[in-house]
C-alpha cells in the first residue's frame, strides 16, 4: 500500500488523537472548524452545530455527534480504546484528513450533528435541504462495509397511565403495569421477517414497591428495509398498545420521536466506483443496508452511499476500539472512491 500522505493530505491517526478525546458537539465542532481553516478553508456552521467547507456538488458528510462521552485514550500498540473512537471519531478524523483535498476537486466536506440517539438525523436533513447537493457521500462505520441501502426506522415513546394508590388500600384501581406487560409480550411475538428488527430499548414506571405505579412506559425502535413492511408493523403495534389500553381499563400516550427513510438512491456508478476503491486497498466491499446521513440523501431523492473507513468494534460501548493504522487505508479507499464519481 503506498502512503496516503501529500501534500494536501494530513494524517488521520494524528488527527484521531485529537478529536477522539473530545467530548460534546460544540467543542467538537470548534475543533472541525480550527482544522478547516488550518488548512486555508472557510467554515460555515449553521444554528444546529453543523460545521462545512466548500460549494461543490457533491457532499461529503462524517457526523460529530457521540453516543457516549469520549475520554483520555487506551493505546495499545495496535488498537486504540474509548467511547467513541469509533463511531464516529475515526469517520471525522478521515474526513478531515481529506478535507482541503476534496474541497479543491470540488466537493464540499460536512460535519454533522444529530445522527445518534435522537437525533433523527437533523443535521444531515439540515445540510441537505440548505447545500442541495446531487450526491451524498456519507462518512462512517467499520472496513469493508459500503452501506448502499437505507434501513427505514419508526421511534415512539408509548405510555399507560392510571390513578395510582397504595398496593393494599387501593388493590381494585386499574394499574398501568399488566398493560405494559401485555404490550411488550405481543409486540415481541409479532411475526417479523429477517430483514426487519423490533427493539425497546428503554423501560420505566412506578415510585415504590407498595405504590401502585401512576405511569408505566417504553421507547421502542422499529427498523425495516421495506416501507411498507415498516408502515405495517407501526399499525400492529399501535394496535398492541390500544387494546392492552382498553382491557386493563388505563389510558395511553404516544409519540413519534423520530423517522428515517427505507430504500437505495446509490447509483451503479457509486456501487462499482464503491467496490473499485476498496479493491484498490486490498478489500472486498460488502454491500449493506444501514440507518447513516446518507439516508437524509436518500430521503431527498439524491445519489447517496456511506463508506466506511476504519477497522474496529464495540460501538456505542465504553471499550469500543480501532486500529489505527486502518484509517490511512480509510483515507486511500476515500480519495479513489470519489476521484472515481468526478470521472464519470
Amino acid at each position: 500500500m503506498s502512503d496516503p500522505a501529500t501534500q494536501t493530505t494530513l494524517d488521520p491517526v494524528l488527527l484521531l488523537g485529537e478529536i477522539a478525546e473530545i467530548g460534546g458537539d460544540p467543542a467538537r465542532g470548534a475543533w472541525v472548524a480550527r482544522q478547516l481553516r488550518a488548512q486555508g478553508l472557510q467554515p460555515q456552521t449553521d444554528e444546529l452545530g453543523n460545521v462545512w467547507a466548500g460549494q461543490g456538488s457533491i457532499l461529503l458528510v462524517a457526523h460529530i455527534d457521540t453516543v457516549l462521552t469520549p475520554t483520555v485514550l487506551r493505546r495499545e500498540k495496535n488498537r486504540w480504546y474509548g467511547p467513541a473512537v469509533g463511531d464516529n471519531s475515526s469517520g471525522v478524523a478521515v474526513l478531515m484528513a481529506l478535507a482541503g483535498e476534496l474541497v479543491a476537486l470540488g466537493c464540499t466536506v460536512a460535519f454533522s450533528v444529530g445522527e445518534e440517539g435522537l437525533g433523527n438525523l437533523r443535521g444531515a436533513r439540515h445540510l441537505v435541504k440548505h447545500l442541495q447537493p446531487q450526491q451524498m457521500i456519507g462518512v462512517d462505520g467499520y472496513l469493508p462495509g459500503i452501506v448502499s441501502r437505507s434501513a427505514g426506522s419508526h421511534r415512539m415513546r408509548a405510555r399507560f397511565l392510571g390513578p395510582g394508590g397504595h398496593a393494599w388500600g387501593d388493590r381494585e384501581a386499574p394499574s398501568p403495569v399488566p398493560a405494559l406487560g401485555q404490550a411488550l409480550a405481543q409486540m415481541y411475538a409479532l411475526e417479523r421477517p429477517s430483514n426487519t428488527s423490533l427493539n425497546v430499548g428503554k423501560l420505566w414506571g412506578g415510585e415504590a414497591i407498595n405504590a401502585i405505579p401512576q405511569e408505566v412506559g417504553f421507547e421502542l425502535d422499529l427498523r425495516a428495509l421495506e416501507a411498507p413492511v415498516l408502515d405495517q408493523k407501526v399499525s400492529q403495534v399501535q394496535e398492541i398498545l390500544m387494546e392492552a389500553a382498553r382491557r386493563f381499563n388505563v389510558r395511553l400516550e404516544f409519540e413519534v420521536l423520530g423517522e428515517r427513510p427505507a430504500g437505495s438512491t446509490a447509483t451503479p456508478a457509486m456501487l462499482e466506483a464503491a467496490r473499485k476503491a476498496f479493491m484498490e486497498v486490498g478489500l472486498e466491499a460488502q454491500f449493506t443496508a444501514g440507518s447513516t446521513d446518507a439516508s437524509a440523501g436518500v430521503e431527498a431523492g439524491i445519489p447517496a452511499i456511506t463508506l466506511s473507513v476504519y477497522r474496529g468494534g464495540g460501538a456505542h460501548t465504553p471499550e469500543e476500539w480501532v486500529e489505527p493504522e486502518s484509517l490511512r487505508q480509510g483515507v486511500l479507499a476515500l480519495r479513489s472512491f470519489v476521484r472515481q464519481l468526478f470521472k464519470t
